[in-house]
């Protein structure tokens, strides 16, 4: 699975998404410009000890990301789509992409992926979730809908054991 964020602006929001990418075995690609240097110490503290377990690339572009990822399956985020996250079927390796927190993905890009273009509802005149959050929301559906591939099973409780009947 593939996560790629455009022009993100917050590091924290990034590193956030990062730790989710590095727990679900995601690659996250980031198209620049990005609004913070990788080393920054919000988006370390954001992934904690998780950001060396990810698999991340950073393009120029968006045009460098289509040229490094030919026929790459876009699902577009976005608060003006038609259809809900959930009623696209995700292929395995597709790419879920969300756009920068202050303005989304540009609207000549969602109006040439408009097939592939996606919202999660919201409640009244709400603008937006916040990227961490829409982010983790699209991912673990489409890891859903591909049987959770790859991910393990429940892990141990630390003092005490799960009672199995």
């Amino acid at each position: 699975m593939n996560l790629v964020l455009y022009e993100p602006e917050m590091p924290a929001n990034t590193g956030n998404i990062g730790r989710t990418c590095a727990a679900t075995h995601t690659r996250l690609h980031l198209i620049e410009p990005l609004g913070f240097k990788l080393g920054e110490k919000h988006l370390a503290r954001a992934g904690l000890d998780y950001w060396d377990k990810l698999d991340v690339t950073v393009y120029c572009n968006f045009e460098d990301f289509l040229e490094r990822n030919p026929g790459a399956k876009l699902y577009l985020a976005t608060t003006k789509a038609h259809r809900l996250y959930t009623d696209a079927c995700y292929e395995p390796d597709c790419f879920l992409m969300l756009g920068p927190e202050s303005r989304g993905i540009p609207e000549e890009l969602l109006v040439k992926y408009e097939e592939r273009c996606v919202r999660i509802p919201m409640w009244g005149e709400m603008r937006s979730l916040n990227l961490s959050n829409a982010a983790a929301i699209l991912l673990y559906e489409a890891l859903r809908q591909n049987g959770f591939a790859n991910l393990t099973s429940a892990g141990k409780l630390h003092r005490l054991s799960w009672n199995t009947k």
